[in-house]
């Protein structure tokens, strides 16, 4: 079901979504929220890869 949900999205559900987003928060605001939404997920990669660091030295260790 969902993934028939996935298939289904095409121009203009995208069109619509970008302007109930516009409506929403305005011209203005989008680049605040895109630069934020930006720095999230570079920390969320950073987070991850600290994360795998530690997990391969853990590894190291036990061996």
């Amino acid at each position: 079901m969902f993934i028939n949900f996935i298939g289904a999205i095409g121009a203009p559900q995208v069109i619509l979504v970008v302007i109930v987003v516009l409506l929403l928060f305005g011209g203005r605001k989008i680049p605040e929220l895109m630069k934020g939404l930006g720095s999230g997920i570079k920390e969320f990669k950073k987070a991850t890869k600290e994360e795998k660091e530690a997990s391969d030295i853990e590894k190291k260790k036990d061996k």
